[in-house]
């Protein structure tokens, strides 16, 4: 602590002073203070007690403040130095302040952040109604930020007010191209903008004293790269589309059975375990409407009348206001088999293939491979008609030809009934 004085001036300047704790008291009178070159990387909150009140002007160049400013991020160290009009943070080796550190310095006029290793700004300093020069050379700045643009822009309207970007490598692409068209129309004066380089795309530098042509020059290459990115994003999703596509078309009778599978046990009021699953039917014929005669008149005789094997006709049986497929799928899920009579009209039917399709999906996927469908040849096919997923199943599964002779016939039936029961 200080005892009452009149200093307006103290140079601590070239001594060792790398911690500033403080607080320092009866200062009223100080205006200027130099602590530079100290090797300074820690300043306390409560250094700057509210005795820095009047205090004009803040020399900190040549420290290490950079371990300590990027922490403060309610602007606690500068909170009560309010009549701050020059400020040197240079040389420090800040990479960051936070947006709020200099919330209390509203009558600054220069702030020199020259020589540190800024790679963003993200300070703000739109409330400094005073200030007239922002020293950032000599940092690692690539882009500024339209908020930040923004911000200089709205302070250059009211004041002279001045940017120094001066040894900073820029960057020229399409990513700051924004930042590169705020640069040709921009009220703010951007010192030694001779002195500006920026590197290019393709990593050539070159100087940024046109900045009107170089964005120019961004324009054209950038709409070309929109151009291309568009066509590499829409080849992408492309191949997407193709890929899900082939997959669905591949797996198609098995996801459209597992979607109605789920529908109808969705419907169901109550599901059973399936060893004592009871099911409504013995077997759910699928047939062509051709062949629609046969089986009403012969095939629904011999099975079901005569040997009491009860069949689902859809007919007959189909549920009135439930849509086709799902009707389909019920039937073939609470059947113990499906019975499917083999012709010509049935390959041309696609209701048919459906109902085909839907027993091989329950037979492979709900009944862990159980021989559920049964194939009944109504009439004479040579292999070349079949579709290979009727000729894969004819080739690993039994299948029954009808006859056409009296003997045959009987034979025919007692293996019929044998292989449905």
């Amino acid at each position: 602590m200080l005892s009452r004085n009149t200093l307006e001036t103290v140079d601590f300047s070239n001594n060792v002073l790398h911690s500033l704790v403080g607080p320092i008291y009866n200062v009223d009178s100080l205006k200027i203070l130099n602590v530079s070159t100290n090797f300074c990387s820690n300043i306390s909150k409560f250094f700057f007690s509210s005795d820095f009140k009047n205090l004009e002007r803040l020399n900190f160049q040549n420290n290490l403040l950079g371990y300590v400013l990027p922490d403060d991020i309610d602007g606690e160290i500068f909170h009560n130095l309010e009549s701050l009009t020059g400020l040197v943070l240079s040389k420090n080796r800040i990479p960051n302040l936070p947006e709020n550190i200099f919330k209390s310095q509203r009558n600054l006029q220069k702030l020199d952040l020259s020589e540190n290793i800024f790679t963003d700004i993200t300070f703000r300093v739109s409330h400094m109604m005073h200030l007239q020069e922002l020293d950032l050379s000599g940092n690692r700045i690539t882009i500024v930020g339209d908020p930040i643009t923004s911000q200089w822009e709205s302070l250059a309207r009211k004041q002279n007010f001045s940017v120094d970007l001066t040894e900073n490598m820029l960057e020229c692409n399409c990513i700051s191209i924004k930042f590169i068209e705020w640069m040709t129309i921009t009220n703010v004066r951007l010192k030694n903008r001779k002195k500006y380089k920026c590197m290019l795309w393709n990593r050539t530098i070159i100087a940024l004293h046109n900045p009107r042509e170089t964005y120019n020059l961004l324009k054209k290459h950038c709409t070309s790269y929109e151009h291309l990115e568009i066509a590499l994003v829409s080849g992408i999703l492309l191949f997407i589309i193709i890929i899900v596509g082939a997959v669905v078309y591949r797996y198609r009778w098995k996801l459209r059975y597992l979607y109605y599978i789920v529908k109808v046990k969705y419907s169901s009021l109550h599901s059973e375990n399936e060893e004592e699953y009871s099911y409504m039917y013995g077997a759910f014929v699928s047939y062509a409407d051709e062949d629609r005669m046969f089986v009403h008149n012969t095939l629904l005789q011999k099975l079901e009348i005569e040997n009491g094997i009860e069949l689902c006709l859809h007919k007959r049986n189909f549920l009135p206001g439930n849509d086709i497929a799902t009707n389909i799928t019920s039937a073939i899920h609470n059947s113990r088999r499906t019975l499917v009579i083999m012709s010509h009209n049935f390959l041309k039917s696609y209701w048919c293939m459906f109902k085909y399709n839907m027993a091989r999906m329950e037979s492979i996927y709900e009944r862990r491979n159980e021989n559920v469908l049964f194939l009944m040849f109504y009439e004479q096919m040579p292999s070349c008609d079949l579709p290979l997923n009727v000729l894969e199943m004819i080739q690993s599964k039994s299948y029954i030809e009808y006859p056409n002779d009296e003997y045959g016939d009987t034979v025919f039936w007692d293996q019929l009934v044998n292989a449905l029961k």
